[in-house]
C-alpha cells in the first residue's frame, strides 16, 4: 500500500521536463515571489523561517573552508624558508612535492568523503577530517627534513579532501531554501579569508628565522575549534531522516528552524521519500546508471572550473603583476582582496539573481578577461598597454571567478543530487576536480613555455565559453525552491 502511494506522489513528475516541473510547483506552492502564502494543513503558510536559527551552524561549519584556503596559501611565501632550512632548496622536485603532496591527500579525502559523510554523518565527518588537519600541521610544523614535512602535507590533504563536500552537504542540508544560496557562498568567502590569512601571516617568513614553523602551527587552532564547536551544532536532519530515526531529525529541524516549521519540513521530506532510500547506493548508478545525466553535469561543471584557468592564473599572477613593476606581497594581496570581495557579491545575489544566472555571467567575464591577457600577450600591444591588459586580465578574471564559478558549483552540486545519493555523487565530483587540477597545475608551465602565452589564454578563454554554454544549456534554476522539490523535479524516469 504505501509504494503504490509513492508511485501516486511521483508519477506526475515524470512526464514533464525538469524546468517544467520546477515551474509548475513555483505556481502551485507561491515559490515565485509570492509574499502572501495562503496557511495549509501542514503549516506551510507560516512563511519563511527564521533565517538566525541556522546561521551558527553554517558559521561552523566554514571553519573547514577556511582551513582549506588557508593550507592552500601557507606554502606562497613559505616555501623559501622551508626549502633552506630543511636542506633542499634548488631541489625544484622536492619545492613542487611539497605544494603539490596536498593535491595527492585531496583526492584521496575527497574519493572516500561521501562514504563518510553517510556512514558518520555530517558532524562527524568534519570532526573526522579535522584530525589529519591538526596531526598533518603538526607533523609539518616540527619537520626536520623533507619526509616529515611530505607526510605532514599528505595528511592535511587528506583532511582538505573531505572537508568541500561535507561542507557542501551540510550547509545546504541544515540552510532554510530562501537563504540556501546566501549561505552556501560562505564557503567561499571562508576560503578567501584563509587565503588571505595564510599571507598575512606568512609575510615575516623572509626575515624571521623559522617563521614557518608558526605558520603551521597557527592552522591547528581553528582546526580544533572545528572539532569542538560541531559538538554543540545540530546533525543533518535529511541524513537523520535517511537513517529512519525521525524524533532526532525532528529535534534537529527545531532546533534549525523553529518549532512552527517542524511539521511542514517533515512532510516536504516525505512527499520525495521513496521505497529504494534505504537501499545502499551502487557505483554503476552513478557512473552510467539512471542518475548518470546529473552526476555528468555536476563533474563536468567542476572540471570546466579547473580547465578556465583559474589555478594557473593564482599561480602566475605575481609574475604580471611583477612584470608591472608590482612586489608580489601586494599582488598577491590584490587578488585575495578581489577574490573576496567577488565571494560577497557573490553572496548578496545568490538567492536574488539565482545560480544560473551567476554562472553565465562568471563565464563570460572570465572569457572576456581572459580575451584581454591573450590579446596582451600578442604582438597588436606594446608598453604600457600591455601592463594594463594583463594585470586587469587578472583581476577581473578573479573577481569574475568569484562572482559564479568559485561558489556556485558546490552549492549547485549538493542541491540538485538526490538525498539518496548525494553525499556519494558529491565524492565523485570532488574526485573530478582534483584530478583536473592535478593535471592543469602540473602542465601549466610547460604549456606556457611551448605554446606562449597567447595560445595558452585562447584555450581558456575557450573553455570558459564553452562553460557558458554547457551552463546555458543543463542547468536548471534552483533559487528559492526546497530540496525536496528540486528532488522530485528532477527524478529519473
Amino acid at each position: 500500500m504505501r509504494g503504490r502511494q509513492r508511485d501516486n506522489i511521483h508519477t506526475p513528475y515524470k512526464r514533464a521536463s525538469s524546468r517544467d516541473r520546477l515551474n509548475a510547483q513555483d505556481r502551485e506552492d507561491g515559490l515565485g515571489g509570492n509574499p502572501n502564502p495562503v496557511q495549509n494543513n501542514t503549516g506551510k503558510g507560516y512563511g519563511n523561517p527564521p533565517w538566525i536559527r541556522s546561521l551558527p551552524h553554517v558559521i561552523v561549519a566554514a571553519f573547514s573552508s577556511f582551513l582549506f584556503g588557508y593550507h592552500l596559501g601557507v606554502v606562497n611565501d613559505t616555501l623559501e624558508s622551508i626549502s633552506l632550512d630543511l636542506s633542499f632548496h634548488g631541489d625544484t622536485m622536492a619545492e613542487g612535492l611539497v605544494v603539490s603532496t596536498c593535491l595527492g591527500g585531496a583526492f584521496i579525502g575527497s574519493t572516500v568523503s561521501g562514504w563518510i559523510a553517510d556512514g558518520i554523518g555530517r558532524r562527524r565527518a568534519f570532526q573526522l577530517c579535522a584530525i589529519p588537519l591538526i596531526i598533518g600541521a603538526s607533523m609539518s610544523a616540527t619537520a626536520n627534513g623533507l619526509g616529515g614535512m611530505l607526510f605532514g602535507r599528505f595528511l592535511v590533504g587528506t583532511g582538505m579532501g573531505v572537508t568541500p563536500p561535507v561542507a557542501a552537504l551540510y550547509i545546504t542540508e541544515v540552510s532554510p531554501a530562501f537563504v540556501r544560496g546566501t549561505y552556501g557562498s560562505f564557503t567561499q568567502i571562508a576560503t578567501c579569508l584563509g587565503l588571505i590569512a595564510s599571507f598575512f601571516i606568512g609575510i615575516p617568513a623572509k626575515d624571521v628565522p623559522r617563521w614557518w614553523r608558526v605558520c603551521f602551527w597557527v592552522s591547528t587552532v581553528p582546526a580544533a575549534l572545528l572539532a569542538l564547536l560541531m559538538e554543540f551544532c545540530a546533525e543533518s536532519p535529511h541524513w537523520l531522516l535517511k537513517r529512519g530515526r525521525s524524533a532526532e531529525a525532528e529535534a534537529e529541524f527545531g532546533k534549525l528552524l523553529g518549532g512552527l516549521h517542524v511539521k511542514s519540513s517533515m512532510a516536504e521530506f516525505s512527499k520525495s521519500d521513496r521505497a529504494d532510500e534505504v537501499e545502499s547506493v551502487k557505483l554503476s548508478e552513478l557512473l552510467y546508471g539512471r542518475h548518470f545525466r546529473v552526476v555528468f553535469i555536476g563533474s563536468a561543471l567542476l572540471a570546466l572550473q579547473q580547465l578556465s584557468g583559474i589555478n594557473a592564473v593564482f599561480y602566475f599572477s605575481s609574475t604580471v603583476f611583477k612584470s608591472g613593476g608590482v612586489p608580489s606581497d601586494i599582488a598577491n594581496m590584490s587578488v585575495g582582496v578581489v577574490n573576496l570581495s567577488g565571494s560577497i557579491v557573490a553572496m548578496v545575489l545568490m538567492d536574488k539573481l539565482g545560480r544560473k544566472g551567476l554562472l553565465l555571467g562568471s563565464f563570460m567575464g572570465m572569457a572576456f578577461s581572459m580575451a584581454m591577457q591573450a590579446v596582451a600577450g600578442s604582438t597588436f600591444v606594446s608598453g604600457s598597454s600591455v601592463v594594463y591588459l594583463s594585470v586587469g586580465g587578472v583581476l577581473l578574471f578573479v573577481l569574475s571567478f568569484a562572482m559564479g564559478v568559485g561558489p556556485v558549483p558546490g552549492l549547485l552540486l549538493s542541491e540538485i543530487f538526490p538525498s539518496r545519493i548525494r553525499a556519494k555523487a558529491m565524492a565523485i565530483c570532488m574526485a573530478v576536480h582534483w584530478v583536473i587540477n592535478f593535471f592543469v597545475g602540473l602542465l601549466f608551465l610547460r604549456l606556457l613555455e611551448q605554446l606562449g602565452a597567447q595560445i595558452l589564454y585562447t584555450v581558456f578563454a575557450s573553455f570558459c565559453l564553452l562553460g557558458f554554454f554547457f551552463v546555458k544549456n543543463n542547468v536548471v534554476e534552483t533559487k528559492g525552491k526546497t530540496l525536496q522539490e528540486i528532488e522530485m523535479a528532477l527524478l529519473p524516469a
